[in-house]
């Protein structure tokens, strides 16, 4: 599609500032209200959903035929994190708000509109197929040492296990891949891994426009399912598991296997008795919900229609577009897998699930605005000490990695895990 095709969907924003809060009847406190970054750093309604809506409207319908350098960081000066979506969706079914950001953003790159900064995600992928551009060959150093895994490469097996850039460059991250594929190891699960050879799934830099990125990479992991024969590809990951679970399946780009994040196959080997929790973890901790394991984790489904008059006053979606709530994503495993653990407390924070508040790792604001996104993890910290937990549990290397960085920045004394860290502990 293009930024073109949405023309009805964005003339039907009824500037109701949905798309800045949390739906107004579950706000708990004015402090926590805001469930959009961008608009809340910015508190300009350009910065919103509904800005940048008005912003692609006026293009389309040439309005607008200038581009300033204001109007490029509105557009790009966002986590992609589908708050709005799941909040405007509450009030207005006639919008998709967080795909028309997408086409805009590709709009943008079509038109010669780049950020500088995302530009070096995009020579690292082309140099060694990763975001970091670090060494193609140093991918897989995260699993040295552990024999049982099978190569995809070159032998058959019924999972395969996706790492994801983050994990695979961020050695102080490699213990949780190692945990994860040594208990599903332990619980008798036939897992592979492609070293070297995996390739990061794209769903990043397609998240900054462009499109072009995550086919050739979506192409590469279908390819290497195939391969190996797998049913299941299981990821820690929550940028893969979005692009894997929703950005491939919307742009036509299905796996050829069942997509699973890493505290799904957890929850499943717990409640089926093949993983046992028996040592005690006494720490009172709040879950964060990554955006893109959560609301952005939501399955896509390809549609392929028009916008038609069937009365005098009522359009519709011709055959009907499916509406996306971000209430399917991966929301319940995690917590299951929390509550599993004894002697573990776990308490929720005011945002939570479909209108969490985001890490501010997603969407490219990590590499072109890192203000804006250290003051949205320093947000979250400040929302998890308001819980009194110790600690922060999360499931995806980048919301790690930014809440690690800002703890230390900030000098708090809050403790930041993964969900498979503390399972790990639990099974002593």
């Amino acid at each position: 599609m293009s930024l073109k095709d949405y023309e009805y969907e964005m003339s039907h924003c009824i500037r109701c500032s949905w798309c800045k809060f949390v739906p107004f009847q579950l706000i708990k406190s004015k402090r926590y209200s805001y469930s959009c970054p961008s608009v809340a750093y910015r508190n300009f309604h350009m910065w919103s959903a509904g800005g940048r809506v008005i912003l692609g409207l006026a293009l389309v319908q040439g309005r607008l035929k200038e581009y300033t350098d204001t109007m490029k960081q509105a557009v790009f000066e966002c986590t992609m994190c589908g708050a709005c979506q799941s909040s405007c969706r509450v009030n207005n079914y006639n919008l998709n708000n967080i795909e028309v950001q997408q086409e805009l953003r590709q709009h943008f790159v079509e038109q010669g509109q780049l950020v500088p900064e995302h530009m070096a995600a995009i020579d690292g992928l082309k140099k060694e197929d990763n975001v970091f551009g670090e060494p193609k060959a140093d991918r897989g150093k995260w699993a040295e040492g552990l024999d049982f895994l099978k190569d995809a490469n070159t032998e058959k097996a019924d999972i395969l296990f996706h790492a994801g850039c983050r994990i695979s460059y961020d050695e102080e991250l490699w213990p949780i891949a190692r945990s994860a594929v040594t208990i599903m190891n332990k619980a008798g699960l036939d897992v592979a891994i492609a070293g070297q050879n995996e390739a990061c799934c794209g769903g990043r830099v397609y998240e900054m426009g462009y499109l072009g990125e995550i086919e050739k990479y979506a192409e590469d992991v279908a390819g290497r399912v195939k391969a190996c024969g797998a049913t299941k590809i299981v990821t820690l990951c929550g940028d893969g598991y979005a692009a894997f679970k929703n950005f491939y399946p919307q742009l036509g780009l299905d796996l050829p296997c069942e997509v699973l994040h890493v505290t799904e196959v957890m929850d499943q080997l717990i409640s089926d008795g093949k993983i046992k929790l028996t040592k005690k973890v006494p720490m009172k901790v709040t879950y964060h919900d990554p955006c893109h394991l959560g609301r952005r984790g939501e399955p896509g489904v390809k549609w392929e229609g028009e916008y038609k008059r069937l009365h005098a006053h009522m359009w519709a979606a011709v055959p009907e577009k499916p509406i996306k709530l971000g209430v399917n994503g991966c929301f319940d495993p995690p917590r299951n897998v929390l509550k599993a653990i004894p002697g573990l407390e776990l308490v929720e924070m005011e945002r939570k699930r479909e209108y969490t508040w985001c890490c501010g790792a997603g969407g490219g604001a990590w590499e072109a605005f890192d203000d804006f996104a250290s003051w949205t993890a320093a947000e979250r910290i400040e929302e998890v000490k308001s819980t009194g937990a110790e600690a922060l549990v999360t499931a995806c290397g980048w919301c790690e990695r930014s809440f690690k960085d800002s703890v230390e920045e900030n000098r708090e004394k809050i403790k930041v895990y993964d969900v498979i860290e503390l399972v790990d502990q639990a099974m002593g």
